[in-house]
């Protein structure tokens, strides 16, 4: 085993000619595992140049980032390889394709699928390695390193376990349908809306909900200005039963003005027939009234998922 490690120590840390190589050393390397249920972050310092993590946002597949404490490497695009690791002779490297460095302290995020094999490969005791040839031909390499990688993945995935199921991008609007021409909420929009509920319960900075209530065209404008009503408030009467304050809810109804859909067929129909819910951060002095019922006085229409 010690003859192994030295064999491994030699070879991670010994520069080649050509490149400039970044990488900390075999003795030194670690994993941290950090998250909260909103995101989830796996990273190797890397000594004298900044950072590798994957990052995962809830309700999304994890990238691969690269940070920097300055402009180590220049701008264009780098090579991504999954390396070879030197004690499995035999196996090359598996070119993941380019990357763009930015000129930031972030120097690029990997794709979904990059990121996907780069984890499989750290698994399989590959090394991500960051590639860039400059125009005068020099190549700098920045490695990451396979050491202790699996323990602390197992960590990572403890925190992926947790994430919500949406971010705060992917949650915040939301059109309730009611296609069966009815005023309940049916097991589709209840689950909908519990994904948002359990948003607001964990982020308490998103406290506020607008509810914008429409219909077709089937009845004549006052019925369908209160069909429009009655089914923004059963989507308020479910927040309300499950802790959101009144006061947190702005509710506004109307009827058919704002279809999203010509109103020339039932298939149609059915999409008018809705509530847009929309969660919002708003400072508790600025907060809406309760109910701002929509007249028929002219005004802007309402913003739509």
């Amino acid at each position: 085993m010690r003859q192994r490690y030295l064999a491994l120590l030699s070879v991670f840390t010994s520069v080649p000619a050509m490149a400039l190589t970044f990488q900390t050393r075999l003795e030194n390397t670690e994993w941290t595992v950090a998250g909260d249920r909103f995101e989830c972050r796996l990273a190797q310092p890397i000594t004298d140049f900044g950072a590798g993590e994957f990052v995962r946002r809830a309700g999304e597949q994890a990238v691969f980032r690269l940070t920097a404490y300055n402009a180590m490497i220049g701008g264009g695009s780098a090579t991504l390889l999954a390396a070879a690791a030197p004690w499995q002779p035999g196996r090359g490297d598996i070119n993941l394709g380019s990357v763009h460095i930015g000129s930031g302290n972030v120097l690029f995020n990997t794709s979904q699928v990059q990121a996907g094999r780069l984890i499989s490969g750290l698994l399989d005791g590959r090394s991500p390695v960051i590639r860039h040839s400059s125009g005068d031909g020099r190549v700098s390499e920045v490695r990451l390193l396979p050491v202790r990688f699996s323990q602390a993945f197992n960590e990572y995935q403890g925190c992926v376990a947790k994430l919500l199921p949406k971010n705060f991008e992917q949650v915040r609007q939301l059109q309730i349908g009611f296609p069966g021409e009815s005023l309940d909420l049916d097991a589709r929009a209840k689950a909908q809306l519990q994904v948002m509920l359990e948003y607001m319960k964990a982020d308490p900075t998103v406290n506020h909900i607008e509810l914008d209530g429409h219909s077709d065209n089937s009845g004549n404008r006052l019925t369908n200005r209160d069909l429009s009503r009655r089914r923004a408030l059963a989507v308020m009467e479910f927040f309300k039963a499950n802790g959101i304050l009144e006061s947190q809810v702005t509710l506004r109804f109307h009827g058919e003005r704002y279809p999203l859909a010509p109103n020339t067929n039932a298939a149609n129909r059915a999409k008018n027939r809705r509530v847009a819910v929309r969660l919002e951060r708003v400072a508790a002095d600025k907060a809406a009234p309760q109910v701002a019922p929509q007249t028929n006085t002219p005004g802007a229409a309402p913003a739509t998922s």
